[in-house]
């Protein structure tokens, strides 16, 4: 076996050593996310149901794993109208695409890039990361967090529902902003 090999299997068996699992922690994490609504203000909303988990390396700082998964059915926009609509075959078909899943495909730097899968369209996305680190709990938990931000285009992804309005202009925006905040407990 020569060096460079001998060398490679070390740190990537290091890494998974310092790595730690953690599972997402549902009341510490949010998924959000705004579009323009008559094209000059926006309409702000949440999913209440995901779960995910991910590898932290508490030593480098960086993520290296990462996947997610949302029911579509527990969007809330404060609307419950808009929110039935939302979900409806014509705009997220939740009966069909009960999901959106991001499956974690490259960091770097201060950017990861992920398959982001939603209404069954599966594209790679890249994503502002902002790592927050790691701190043991009151509990003596170890606990791990960040933040995703970024935008994507909901025609890529076919949903294309909207109404042209008399003066002009589209009733919602195709630009989603998301803003996501994970915080993940240690796996035991």
């Amino acid at each position: 076996m020569n060096i460079k090999r001998l060398i490679s299997i070390s740190v990537l068996s290091l890494t998974t050593l310092i790595a730690g699992n953690y599972n997402v922690d549902l009341s510490h994490s949010n998924v959000e996310f705004k579009v323009k609504h008559l094209m000059i203000t926006n309409v702000k909303g949440n999913f209440n149901d995901f779960t995910g988990s991910f590898e932290y390396d508490e030593k480098a700082k960086k993520l290296i794993s990462l996947n997610g998964e949302i029911e579509v059915d527990s969007i809330n926009t404060d609307n419950e109208k808009r929110d039935t609509h939302l979900i409806a075959p014509d705009i997220f078909d939740a009966d069909q695409f009960p999901s959106i899943t991001f499956d974690l495909t490259k960091v770097d730097g201060d950017y990861v890039y992920g398959d982001f899968t939603m209404k069954g369209v599966t594209k790679n996305i890249k994503l502002k990361f902002e790592n927050g680190g790691t701190i043991k709990d009151p509990r003596g938990n170890n606990r791990a967090g960040f933040a995703l931000i970024g935008e994507i285009n909901r025609t890529d992804f076919g949903i294309t529902w909207n109404r042209i309005l008399e003066a002009g202009g589209l009733t919602v925006g195709n630009e989603i902003k998301l803003n996501i905040e994970i915080q993940g407990i240690e796996a035991k």
